[in-house]
């Protein structure tokens, strides 16, 4: 008999990664109460994608863990699953082998990982592609079918092109919805996008003093 993923904890909780409550981890959009005895309860199933997301970006980022081997060993420990399995079924659907390097701040392979550990531990996918696309968004990743750079770096592209402060505030406002706080628009521009962003503002502060100074003197 096949489980309704609906059904299942996880969906129930709007944390379809299983993610353990921790009262450290202060996710955004924590339910109240935030657990349900083990696992976090979330306010919307877009925020519980989000959290999967940004936990899974700190294996590679902090952990330094950047195979299907080695993520899903720690995501899915051997004390109460079977790693092993969940390692092939998991690669299996990436079309990566196990010990595959892979890049979880590229977007299309987030998506895929992150919906391969949604099937896993729901028994199924409940979600809607829109679904999964919001909550990827709201970690910052830009999902594949925009244009080839993504919306971030097209944005971060008008600042290199414009350096100039309106293109700073064109750039962050476009990035703003797609990226999670200042860290994320920072990683998103890039170390050129960063110096032309400060290029630009101090060349705009400059011209609007001197302007103000013209002013004065008329």
């Amino acid at each position: 008999m096949t489980m309704d993923p609906k059904a299942s904890r996880g969906y129930r909780n709007r944390n379809p990664g299983n993610i353990e409550h921790v009262a450290t981890n202060k996710w955004l959009g924590l339910e109240t109460p935030p657990s349900d005895g083990r696992f976090c309860r979330f306010r919307s199933h877009q925020h519980g994608i989000r959290a999967l997301a940004l936990l899974l970006q700190s294996y590679q980022d902090r952990h330094g863990l950047r195979t299907v081997r080695g993520i899903v060993a720690r995501w899915a420990p051997s004390t109460e699953n079977n790693t092993r399995a969940y390692q092939d079924v998991v690669a299996k659907r990436l079309a990566v082998g196990v010990d595959e390097l892979i890049d979880l701040h590229d977007a299309a392979t987030m998506r895929g990982l992150v919906e391969a550990i949604i099937r896993h531990e729901l028994g199924g996918m409940p979600y809607a592609p829109e679904t999964i696309a919001e909550g990827l968004r709201m970690a910052g990743l830009v999902q594949p079918g925009l244009a080839h750079s993504g919306t971030v770096r097209a944005a971060a592209g008008s600042v290199v092109a414009g350096v100039t402060a309106a293109a700073v505030v064109d750039a962050v406002t476009t990035l703003a919805p797609h990226s999670d706080g200042l860290a994320a628009v920072l990683r998103a521009l890039g170390p050129w996008g960063v110096a032309a962003a400060v290029i630009g503002v101090a060349a705009w502060t400059i011209h609007q003093r001197l302007q103000r100074q013209r002013e004065v003197t008329r």
